[in-house]
């Protein structure tokens, strides 16, 4: 880890491979590639390799999959246990959740207990017809739809207890690549990324360099606060909104900070190197030395 990689600068990386919804038209595919790439970067740069000889995390099993298109072709007998009852199959699955099971360097399905959460493959609406899903739908008075819209949600990821759930608009499920909302109560949604493709690259910069990186936790008066706000540079995503946090990402040389008062504690630091966290500390004033964790993750898990 030679070369220092600053995630002040991480925003412009972000937009260059994924502009602003108010710049694209939603309903044409864009060119998911260079997102991919971003993903596989970011990955590499906290020193994530896909593990040798580990059999990927299946999006299906066969017997599932043909029981999915008899499903889907209307052959169901109505005899069998139906293991989709939470699923609409109206509805079509975005190309970029496809997308994602099937790369070769996806660190969720190669390593998933870095992540804790569960993936839900084909994604099940809310309300849950099932009755297993939590939350409800998008609330009337959200403008996340418009008024006459369908007001479901396609969940696809969930926390493990499924305190929350991640998931995409069932009126946007013709897109390619919709955005992403997140249950932040039983009948609240609220925009957690702009797109699926940004919410895997978001959900990695929450748990990998926590897991990989060297790490120091800790409570900061208003004061140190405003030194890390000046210090670092927001990194260009939506505020990760699981378990009741409202956590801010922050970017720096080779560090990255979550920040968020409701949590355990107010800031995280996560970095590439033990030095680079030494660094970050003596520009906020703080001398963290001795509470500074080493990777407490290997590549392997």
């Amino acid at each position: 880890m030679a070369k220092i990689v600053d995630y002040g600068a991480f925003e412009e990386r972000l937009r260059r491979v994924m502009p602003d919804a108010g710049e694209r038209d939603p309903a044409v595919p864009a060119d998911t590639g260079p997102r991919w790439e971003l993903l596989r970067q970011f990955q590499r740069e906290w020193g994530y390799e896909v593990p040798e000889g580990v059999e990927p995390w299946p999006r299906w099993s066969e017997d599932r999959h043909k029981a999915y298109v008899r499903r889907l072709e209307q052959e169901w007998t109505g005899e069998e246990d139906d293991e989709f009852g939470g699923v609409d199959f109206s509805l079509p699955v975005p190309d970029a959740i496809d997308q994602w099971w099937d790369l070769p360097f996806n660190s969720f399905t190669y390593s998933a207990k870095l992540y804790y959460t569960n993936p839900e493959y084909p994604p099940t609406v809310r309300p849950d017809p099932s009755g297993y899903g939590i939350a409800g739908a998008i609330q009337r008075n959200s403008d996340l739809v418009p008024p006459d819209a369908d007001r479901r949600v396609c969940v696809f990821m969930a926390e493990y207890e499924y305190c929350n759930e991640w998931g995409y608009p069932a009126a946007d499920a013709h897109l390619p690549d919709p955005r992403v909302l997140v249950s932040v109560s039983d009948d609240t949604w609220v925009l957690q990324a702009r797109s699926i493709t940004e919410f895997f690259l978001l959900l990695a910069v929450h748990r990998l360099p926590p897991s990989l990186g060297w790490t120091v936790e800790t409570d900061v008066t208003d004061e140190q606060e405003r030194l890390l706000r000046a210090e670092l540079t927001p990194m260009g995503f939506e505020p990760w909104r699981e378990l009741e946090h409202h956590t801010v990402v922050l970017g720096g040389p080779d560090v990255i900070a979550y920040f968020d008062r409701d949590h355990d504690w107010d800031l995280t630091v996560a970095g590439r190197t033990r030095e680079a966290v030494d660094a970050l500390g003596d520009r906020l004033g703080l001398d963290w030395s001795d509470e500074i964790s080493a990777p407490h993750c290997s590549n392997e898990e």
